[in-house]
């Protein structure tokens, strides 16, 4: 009886162990998406990413707010796992000539991107080259965002280029938009930096300013970037990131639901769940 007891307990311990390397061998990594925490395509874009590598694909997904600069750092060490948030070739295009050698780009999520100076759809110009004529109508203002953006950096550029008598307004994006806001409901001229996508573009009827000096450079691309060791840690979500791609207009009413209130997770679902379709394609 002692050895047939002594039988069932080992038994039962070799059942546990196995139990336990199985549930190990079955647990998945936890992905790091790093964004700019500012920027409102780059939250709305990490988060239905995030949404869909956890709920399709069944991987933790941690969102960690960073600057630009410490995001590509961070991909590169491999402190983050990816970023889907990297504007290519000019506005992050010395942060991709440092960390090229150390990244993988797994092309664009978002094709024909832009920056560049914005007014109201009705305003009376249309060119860079018109602003020095009309600077007593916007006067002599541009609204930008924080001082150290690539659009602020490309701003300071452009006003050399055309002999601007100008000056550049340092803010943030959102006091960018309120000031954009109050010039819309008083009907008041307006200049400021912005790149599409944007939820402003949603909301307001908006135009870029042609800028044949190329200031602003072509038009870019948001491309998904990540760490070469995510290769190995999760095969899914990097078949997952390949295919991930807006088309043009699915990503602004993400972006416009989140400015409007709703929280970038429960956005990103109620996009999920309207576009499952969409969805299905990129995780096959």
């Amino acid at each position: 009886m002692r050895r047939i007891r002594r039988l069932l307990v080992l038994g039962a311990i070799s059942a546990m162990l196995a139990t336990s390397v199985n549930l190990r061998a079955d647990e998945k990594p936890t992905i790091k998406i790093g964004y700019v925490e500012g920027w409102d395509d780059s939250v709305a874009t990490s988060n239905v990413a995030a949404r869909i590598i956890e709920t399709r694909l069944g991987y933790k997904v941690e969102l960690v707010p960073v600057a630009a600069g410490i995001m590509w750092q961070g991909v590169a060490r491999g402190d983050l796992d990816a970023t889907l948030s990297a504007w290519l070739p000019v506005t992050h295009g010395a942060y991709w000539n440092n960390f090229k050698s150390k990244v993988v780009d797994l092309g664009p999520n978002f094709l024909d991107a832009k920056i560049g100076l914005i007014v109201p759809a009705n305003a009376d110009v249309s060119s860079l080259s018109d602003l020095e004529a009309k600077k007593a109508e916007f006067d002599s203002r541009i609204v930008g965002i924080d001082a150290g953006a690539g659009v602020m950096q490309k701003t300071s550029e452009a006003i050399k280029a055309y002999n601007l008598d100008y000056k550049l307004m340092p803010s943030s994006g959102s006091a960018m938009t309120a000031e954009l806001a109050r010039a819309e409901a008083a009907n008041k001229p307006i200049i400021v930096t912005g790149w599409k996508p944007h939820w402003m573009f949603a909301k307001y009827k908006l135009k870029f300013l042609d800028d044949p000096k190329k200031a602003f450079g072509e038009a870019e691309h948001v491309d998904n970037v990540i760490n070469p060791g995510l290769e190995q840690k999760a095969p899914p979500v990097v078949s997952f990131l390949k295919k991930f791609q807006w088309k043009p207009g699915e990503i602004d009413s993400v972006m416009l639901a989140t400015q409007n209130g709703t929280k970038p997770p429960a956005a990103a679902d109620e996009w999920i769940n309207a576009h499952s379709d969409r969805v299905d394609s990129w995780v096959k």
